[in-house]
């Protein structure tokens, strides 16, 4: 049962891989990503229950020693955020459109858990520093005082240790932006 996410970004790709390979082999955890990001940078990203996430972020953590530049855990994750960041959620109709963008891969995740437990929003996607010089960011979509309130938690969150770039709320997004941006 996906209830937790973990996740463990080293300075080092060879030892990020080494910790990947352990934090699978410490508990039933399923690797969610694991990837070298920008700039040269390596991150793995883990789901399961509370307590199997736990060890394995823990063990992850140890076996990275000096090389780990950030972890993450949050033990009770809103379901919407495991496929926006596998990019698989399905959006019927794209109501008032935010966008939230971090400095760090952590953050952004942490800040969508925030939006989507705030207010009823779907989130869209959560793009994870592949391609974005080590930044991440996400879109979620709903009515726009949802979308606003939901922004807002984002940004209490981005903002407590200074990884928030920008944001947006496009309260009526054009109809083509949706098939292009996603």
């Amino acid at each position: 049962m996906k209830e937790a996410i973990g996740l463990v970004e080293t300075i080092s790709i060879a030892i990020g891989i080494a910790v990947t390979d352990e934090m699978a082999k410490t508990a039933d955890v399923e690797i969610l990503e694991a990837t070298a990001i920008c700039p040269g940078k390596f991150m793995v990203l883990v789901a399961g229950d509370v307590s199997s996430v736990e060890a394995s972020l823990e063990r992850g953590a140890a076996v990275g020693g000096d090389v780990v530049a950030d972890t993450l855990f949050i033990p009770h994750v809103h379901p919407d955020v495991f496929p926006a960041i596998l990019g698989a959620t399905e959006v019927s109709a794209l109501g008032a459109l935010g966008v939230v963008e971090t400095f760090t891969v952590a953050s952004s995740i942490l800040a969508a858990d925030a939006a989507a437990k705030a207010a009823p929003v779907k989130l869209i996607e959560i793009r994870l520093a592949k391609g974005l010089g080590g930044k991440a960011f996400f879109t979620m979509t709903g009515e726009i005082y949802d979308v606003e309130a939901a922004t807002e938690a984002a940004l209490a969150v981005a903002k407590r240790g200074g990884n928030l770039v920008r944001s947006v709320v496009i309260p009526r997004p054009h109809e083509d932006l949706g098939p292009k941006v996603f």
